[in-house]
């Protein structure tokens, strides 16, 4: 095969041939995580390896995206419908199916660096074979394990007459490794890489862009246009939403912010969109919650709770509809430039980016930006930048507009007055964020798709060793990344401020580690900068309700020494700079109530808190219905719904699934009045107001037994939601109230 060489093929069947022909039987193929991934290329491998016995193959790769399929008969029926809707043309990785159904061939090994939250929990398989690996250390360590054949998704577009591709969703670890193969490949190593085109996936800008010869093989054609995996919006608590509040005044106008998938991601930006659109009501909520008296000198020194004039700009690895919403919101809204001097003129408020001063040549040489004589590449910097208008040329000192003619020498005053005719109105080549990767759901791709070219190019993608830390170019980063807030999820806090955000303490990952320690230590690097994890201060319910701040745990992915700010339903915690009595104190004060005397006896009897100590009275009240009384009267007014940001769902998959996820935490944590409940359904008629759920479930004219069953486990699942009831009061009014969630 013809190395380097960009070529193209629409069948993937003649490229997988080539690409065994040339490595072997023994291959390592990786590919990135999530979005990603060449589906059809890996599905037509892992066939060929199941076929043949003797191909070697082993996949290294991370959050290999399945589409849900239910767990029980009432889940699938349930979900069935939703899948089919929302993953319509999605292609599914063949080789997930078999490892989950247990097929996977003995030739065939799976190593992932990361997956869904708890999706590989008692699998022996996978936890035996998980990696370690900080985001950006994936490539080395994927290469030290001997890949040799390396794919992607990309997409590609014409510009300037020129097919261009992009590494769109993921350029997170595909530029390094792109370049690293190269490198091996100098010194003798056999090795491809692949690029699957795929017209649906946006096109993205920033260092994402790439020519044709960065691959051995392209596979493009209408087989490769294939519908993008795109995830539904995980619907939002009222806790979630408290912790979101909780958040939004640590945030600084004019700073950076990072926020992360899913529910609490989803929770932050909504109220950030509060309070810089609602704002009186937002005031309001932080005077009620008592959240300006408790941390009036944390938000004066680092937070705000105005409106967002200056905006926020967004670095983060992962791109997600969040900072879309924010976008749409104008909060996200602050343009930063790939430059040191512009950067230093725009912090210290000496140029505004939508308006360039008349001073701007003088500003620039004063800080020895360029050179008093105008020389080519100033000129090149300047006309980049807008900073001189589109349309100039340049010629030995000599700026020529047209027929006219400019001196390029700055050391004459009218030099310096007269080139201000040739200044541009704004500057040019800004970016409102910089990610590593992006998945999110239909209406994201959308939003992005449908976009002008010059506004996508406003959401710059490069990869984790560029966004996950300052390391290669400290200096301009820093300058970007101002008043930056890195925030972050955890599973358990101790009170002492360690956080376990991968594994339980019994040494089984829940995930993996991502880019979250990248992020800790550039918030504890850049200055004014601040580290924010949030954790639901509880999991579980009923006889199975714990803690997730707990006095010590056995395992942690941030240790103490790291750490920052906490941050749960019932407050936040300042950790940084205090001594141990006073982290432990700060911690026991945003628990749960219901443990609060547990974690306060074990301090005291570790000796790490005075055996006088008492609980502040204002953080003895930490119940879920304290918050519940706080936002439940402000969702009349539209606020805090279940789903901020829409969903794809119908108002009655909407309520079945809460019913659902209700009735299976209720299992867990209190299974006996789950049976008395369903045994008492057993004896009831069906209610009227039960029969649209009922069809939804296709269980309207049950034909056995166990469909007659299940039928009455849904009733008694809406009964226990409370759904019935509501539903038989204000019929109407509750079906708009879903709908419009």
């Amino acid at each position: 095969m013809k190395e380097n060489s960009g070529m193209i093929y629409d069948d993937v069947e003649k490229c997988v041939d080539e690409v065994i022909n040339y490595i072997g039987k023994d291959i390592t193929f990786s590919m990135t995580l999530a979005l990603g991934k060449p589906v059809r290329f890996i599905n037509e491998l892992y066939k060929r390896a199941k076929k043949d016995p003797e191909l070697k193959l082993k996949i290294i790769t991370a959050l290999s995206l399945e589409i849900p399929k239910g767990s029980s008969e009432l889940e699938k029926r349930l979900m069935q419908p939703i899948m089919d809707k929302v993953f319509a043309g999605v292609p599914e990785f063949e080789y997930m199916k078999d490892f989950r159904a247990g097929t996977l061939p003995k030739n065939v090994e799976i190593f992932e660096f990361y997956s869904k939250a708890g999706s590989y929990i008692n699998n022996p398989v996978a936890q035996q074979r998980h990696l370690s690996s900080h985001y950006t250390h994936v490539v080395r360590d994927a290469l030290a394990l001997g890949t040799n054949v390396f794919g992607e998704l990309i997409s590609y577009r014409e510009i300037n007459g020129k097919t261009m591709y992009s590494m769109a969703c993921n350029p997170d670890i595909c530029l390094e490794t792109v370049r690293k193969m190269r490198e091996l490949r100098a010194i003798g190593h056999k090795l491809v890489i692949i690029g699957e085109a795929n017209k649906k996936l946006p096109f993205m800008y920033g260092d994402a862009v790439v020519e044709a010869d960065a691959y051995d093989i392209i596979l493009q054609g209408s087989n490769f246009d294939y519908e993008l995996f795109c995830p539904p919006k995980d619907s939002v608590a009222l806790s979630d939403h408290m912790i979101g509040i909780n958040v939004s005044p640590l945030i600084k106008d004019g700073g950076t912010i990072q926020v992360g998938i899913g529910a609490l991601g989803d929770a932050i930006v909504s109220g950030l969109i509060l309070r810089n659109e609602h704002n009186a009501i937002y005031q309001e909520i932080l005077e009620k919650a008592g959240i300006k008296r408790r941390y009036e000198k944390l938000i004066a020194d680092w937070g705000d709770t105005g409106t967002f004039e200056k905006g926020l700009y967004g670095s983060s690895e992962m791109f997600v509809d969040a900072f879309m919403q924010m976008y749409k919101k104008k909060i996200l809204k602050r343009k930063v430039y790939e430059s040191i001097p512009l950067m230093k003129l725009i912090n210290e408020g000496k140029l505004d980016p939508d308006c360039i001063p008349l001073d701007i040549i003088d500003q620039l040489i004063e800080i020895k930006a360029i050179h008093r004589k105008i020389k080519a590449q100033d000129f090149e910097f300047l006309t980049e930048f807008g900073i001189l208008k589109q349309g100039l040329s340049y010629d030995h000192y000599t700026i020529i507009d047209e027929n006219t003619r400019y001196s390029a020498d700055m050391n004459e005053e009218k030099n310096r007055l007269e080139i201000r005719k040739l200044l541009g109105k704004k500057l040019l080549k800004g970016t409102v964020i910089l990610g590593a990767f992006f998945l999110g759901p239909k209406a994201f791709y959308k939003d992005l798709n449908e976009m002008s070219e010059e506004e996508r190019q406003l959401f710059a993608m490069s990869a984790v060793e560029k966004v996950n830390q300052l390391y290669g170019g400290e200096e301009l980063r820093t300058l970007q990344r101002k008043d930056a807030r890195f925030i972050n999820t955890g599973m358990v806090a101790s009170v002492f401020g360690a956080i376990a955000s991968d594994q339980l303490e019994n040494g089984q990952v829940v995930s993996g580690i991502g880019g979250q320690y990248n992020f800790v230590a550039m918030g504890h690097v850049l200055p004014k900068a601040r580290v924010i994890i949030m954790i639901k201060s509880t999991k579980g319910s009923g006889k199975n309700l714990k803690s997730n701040i707990v006095f010590n745990y056995g395992h942690c992915s941030i240790p103490k020494h790291m750490r920052d700010i906490v941050v749960t339903e019932y407050g936040i915690a300042d950790l940084r700079s205090k001594p141990e009595s006073e982290v432990i104190a700060e911690m026991i004060n945003i628990a749960d109530s219901r443990f609060q005397n547990k974690l306060l006896e074990k301090a005291k009897k570790a000796g790490k808190l005075p055996q006088d100590y008492e609980i502040p009275a204002e953080y003895r009240n930490n119940t879920p219905q304290k918050i519940q009384a706080l936002l439940k009267p402000y969702q009349s007014q539209g606020l805090f719904p279940q789903f901020p940001f829409g969903t794809e769902l119908s108002a009655l998959d909407v309520t079945l699934a809460g019913a659902m996820k209700g009735m299976k935490a209720l299992a867990k944590g209190n299974i006996l009045k789950m049976v008395k409940g369903i045994l008492k359904e057993l004896l009831r008629p069906i209610p009227n107001s039960a029969q649209p759920y009922i069809d939804r479930m296709n269980l309207a004219r049950p034909v056995s037994i166990s469909e007659r069953f299940m039928r009455k486990m849904v009733v008694f699942a809406l009964r226990n939601a409370k759904v019935l009831q509501a539903s038989e009061q204000h019929p109407v009014s509750m079906s708009n109230r879903v709908e419009a969630k």
